[in-house]
């Protein structure tokens, strides 16, 4: 076997090309956009670049053939909040053999360790972790927009190798047209109906104004969690910039207590409905198909993030917020599922608005660690 550090064009075509040959026989899965992992490499697409860096790397058998690839990054605002520096690894794909996942891992271990670390989380993502995050290890259904999806074999390739889970993330799905309980509903519509509180959709005219809101949300929603570091504007903007394509301003909501931007929810169409069957390629016709798929219609939502300022979290914005959605969504009949973004199996205040929404499980991921 051969690893070749990713340099050239040639390289970054078979980095992608890695993920297509491996499960060209998966009728589950659906290939990400091309664009979408270069942009993660590209110092022009994603900030972290300005307090990081990241290498790829390509394996080939004897014969000259792709059966692997793993990148190793270091993101420096976070390496060093743990017990010991910490960098991470991911967008791993490979073969089922072991001693080719043992060379990916070894080659990234090596990396992180020349510059200073002495562990590595993966598979995780050199961005936000709303994307490209994770170990699948149960629910090998399709997968919605962004969200990992791998063989069953790889978790033994991790576990063998000495990575531990950290903490999983579960993912659950609501059905729309399945009524909420009555609980939930009543609590909902009461606190809809409140004096001083204000809900309102996001307009794309405004983008600016609601990208303030979402920061001062955000950072102080998510503030008291472990090694939380602050999300800045301009990550803000590259991910709305991203989303411009396939956003619905109507599934993105906002919750204000007398003018205080309160609480959020951030839902999108699933975007793998509409880039199913391109094969990751966006070129002409891979536009055609996608406006195609869009203009057939997509039935599946996905909300990506969720917060709510640590003052309002029992005051039942996030119900309120649901039942706007509802509202919307009802009389379209056009989506008919809602993936819940993943939660942290140590977010139990998410894991209860989960469960009191009557949402069912859907998927399992694992964010692991490696220590040297």
């Amino acid at each position: 076997m051969t690893i070749t550090e990713v340099i050239s064009k040639a390289d970054k075509k078979a980095f992608l090309d890695v993920a297509r040959s491996i499960y060209k026989n998966d009728d589950v899965w659906i290939c990400p956009l091309d664009m979408d992992i270069e942009a993660v490499f590209d110092p022009k697409k994603n900030n972290f670049h300005t307090h990081g860096k990241i290498t790829r790397w390509i394996l080939h058998d004897d014969n000259g053939k792709l059966i692997g690839r793993i990148a190793a990054f270091i993101n420096e605002q976070k390496a060093y909040n743990y017990e010991q520096p910490t960098g991470g690894c991911g967008f791993f794909e490979c073969i089922e053999n072991k001693q080719a996942a043992f060379k990916l891992f070894d080659t990234a271990k090596a990396w992180l360790q020349q510059k200073g670390m002495k562990a590595m989380d993966g598979p995780i993502n050199f961005g936000e972790n709303d994307k490209f995050w994770g170990l699948l290890v149960e629910g090998f259904t399709v997968a919605s927009y962004g969200m990992n999806y791998n063989h069953a074999y790889y978790r033994a390739f991790f576990e063998d190798y000495g990575f531990k889970t950290q903490y999983e993330q579960i993912t659950n799905h609501l059905t729309v047209y399945k009524p909420f309980p009555e609980r939930f509903t009543k609590i909902a519509e009461w606190v809809a109906k409140k004096p001083g509180y204000e809900f309102k959709h996001l307009e794309a005219d405004k983008i600016d104004q609601y990208a303030d809101d979402f920061m001062e949300i955000y950072n102080d929603a998510w503030k008291n969690f472990e090694n939380f570091v602050p999300i800045n504007k301009a990550t803000i903007m590259e991910n709305f910039s991203q989303m411009k394509a396939i956003m619905d301003e109507s599934l993105i909501w906002f919750a204000y207590v007398n003018g205080e931007p309160a609480s959020f929810t951030l839902i999108l169409p699933d975007a793998n409905q509409m880039i199913k069957g391109l094969n990751g390629k966006l070129d002409l016709i891979g536009k055609l198909k996608f406006l195609y798929n869009k203009w057939k219609g997509v039935s599946r939502m996905r909300a990506i993030v969720m917060g709510t300022k640590e003052k309002f979290q029992k005051h039942g914005l996030e119900s309120a917020m649901f039942i706007k959605l509802k509202e919307y969504v009802y009389p379209l009949n056009q989506y008919f599922e809602l993936e819940l973004s993943w939660v942290g199996d140590f977010n139990e205040k998410m894991i209860a608005l989960h469960e009191a929404t009557g949402a069912t499980f859907g998927k399992r991921h694992l964010t692991m660690r490696c220590i040297f």
